[in-house]
């Protein structure tokens, strides 16, 4: 797993502006707002979670976007959903929910599903050859990402986090 952050996971770091201050957010972040899909038993699961994905940022305020940068956050998020949901189909038994988390300085995604195994990028990664780049795609487009075991043993919650645009 990824250790890029020197805070821990789930935790989002100190707010920007320095100690004391808080950023205020813009008409366009939804700050610690969060999307809710539920992906058990349904066909087209990881088309269904992109769709999802892009209208919350099209709510968000992410899409259309203003610039260059906007776009590309926006496309990144996009990807790593689609990335998590197919490793879910693949390897898990299929997803059971996804959930997108908002605030002024983070998007987190978090796919739930019921499988035992845990994600790992491939080592060593071989990129002319075909499959297998799911998680080495996550972990190069991410700030950080994760495993969450269920407290009750039935499955985890796959996490991803990344960087808001600015």
């Amino acid at each position: 797993m990824s250790t890029t952050r020197p805070y821990p996971p789930g935790d989002l770091g100190p707010e920007s502006g320095g100690a004391g201050a808080s950023a205020a957010p813009t008409a366009a972040t939804p700050v610690g707002q969060i999307r809710r899909l539920r992906l058990a038993g349904t066909r087209g699961a990881v088309a269904r979670g992109r769709d999802f994905a892009r209208q919350a940022l099209h709510d968000w305020g992410w899409l259309p976007a203003a610039s260059a940068d906007r776009r590309a956050a926006a496309e990144d998020v996009l990807l790593v959903v689609s990335e998590l949901v197919t490793n879910a189909c693949l390897h898990a038994e299929g997803p059971e929910e996804l959930r997108l988390r908002c605030t002024s300085k983070v998007l987190r995604l978090e796919v739930s599903d019921l499988g035992a195994g845990s994600p790992a990028p491939r080592s060593p990664h071989r990129p002319g050859r075909p499959g297998g780049h799911g998680m080495f795609i996550v972990q190069r487009l991410c700030l950080d990402w994760g495993v969450v075991r269920h407290p009750d043993g039935t499955g985890k919650t796959v996490w991803a986090e990344l960087a808001a645009p600015s």
